[in-house]
């Protein structure tokens, strides 16, 4: 049987070719119709706490501003971690959250 097809196959290269031609514009098709939500998201909950200070050097925005901000987000629950980095001028916290955190597990700090 795939002996024949094979054959078959290396006879008819036309009939061959278009079949596959056709196939590939039936997915091309397929993959535009599909919904959005059946990629699923894969994106995590985070915050990112954004600080610009121009007349502070990289250790002073370090010290200054973005220990603080770390200690003061590690009391928030339902965190998976803390990233920064502190550049010339300019300080960034990204608080990362658990999967299951709803709104809730983010709260307004001031």
């Amino acid at each position: 049987m795939l002996n024949s097809i094979i054959k078959f196959s290396i006879t008819n290269k036309l009939v061959i070719g278009l079949l596959t031609f056709g196939l590939i514009l039936w997915g091309v098709y397929s993959l535009n119709q599909l919904p959005v939500d059946a990629v699923p998201d894969i994106t995590n909950n985070q915050v990112q706490v954004i600080t610009t200070s121009p007349n502070l050097a990289a250790v002073e925005v370090e010290r200054l501003i973005t220990v603080p901000i770390e200690i003061t987000m590690a009391t928030i629950p339902e965190i998976e971690e803390i990233r920064s980095f502190s550049r010339f001028g300019l300080s960034v916290v990204t608080i990362v959250f658990k999967e299951k955190t709803g709104n809730s597990g983010s709260c307004r700090c001031e």
